[in-house]
């Protein structure tokens, strides 16, 4: 199945949180709160949204940071997705 967002709406992927300890051991961040890190997934055409022209500024493989509480968590064959408006992005990773 494929997940095709519509709108100003993209499609995240949150990336792993892992630290890693001065002495090189990595632990898993299932304790953590999740980070706001995530790659693009998928990309809706933008266009003209709630009577505005949307231009959209992120394409698929951009690492992104986005804000906190936004978006919708989806999960499709075992995989977690959230599906954020692009509003909601605040930064792309470089």
């Amino acid at each position: 199945m494929k997940l095709v967002p519509l709108g100003d709406r993209v499609v995240l992927k949150q990336l792993v949180a892992e630290e890693t300890t001065k002495s090189g051991i990595v632990l898993p961040g299932q304790n953590k709160e999740k980070p706001q890190q995530a790659e693009v997934i998928a990309v809706g055409p933008g266009g003209m949204v709630d009577g505005k022209e949307v231009a959209m500024q992120v394409k698929k493989g951009d690492q992104v940071i986005y804000s906190k509480y936004s978006g919708t968590e989806v999960k499709i064959d075992d995989v977690e997705y959230i599906i954020v408006k692009q509003n909601d992005i605040l930064a792309i990773l470089k």
